[in-house]
């Protein structure tokens, strides 16, 4: 679920499954080897990987630049760099 990026120091990668279109944007918790997330926007024009980007970044205390869906793009099960936070630190404020 949450891996140190080999390629960027200071990076996790956070295995997703994302549900758009809930009543409510949130971090539901682990879900097998993925961590769920809930967002209230559609999956149209990008828009609920913008939401999933904001609510990650708003969670880890980072920027949302920071916080970039690296594969998956159009698919509920996603995998998100985020810079500035390692492995450890994710699980502890995500988990």
């Amino acid at each position: 679920m949450f891996e140190d990026d080999p390629h960027t120091p200071q990076s996790v990668r956070i295995a997703l499954k994302v549900v758009p279109g809930s009543r409510r944007d949130q971090i539901v918790g682990p879900l097998g080897d993925r961590l769920k997330v809930k967002v209230s926007a559609p999956p149209e024009a990008g828009r609920a990987n913008k939401a999933v980007c904001a609510l990650l970044a708003a969670a880890l205390n980072v920027s949302e630049r920071d916080v970039e869906v690296i594969v998956g793009h159009a698919s509920p099960e996603k995998v998100v760099r985020v810079t500035g936070r390692t492995a450890s630190e994710a699980s502890a404020l995500l988990a």
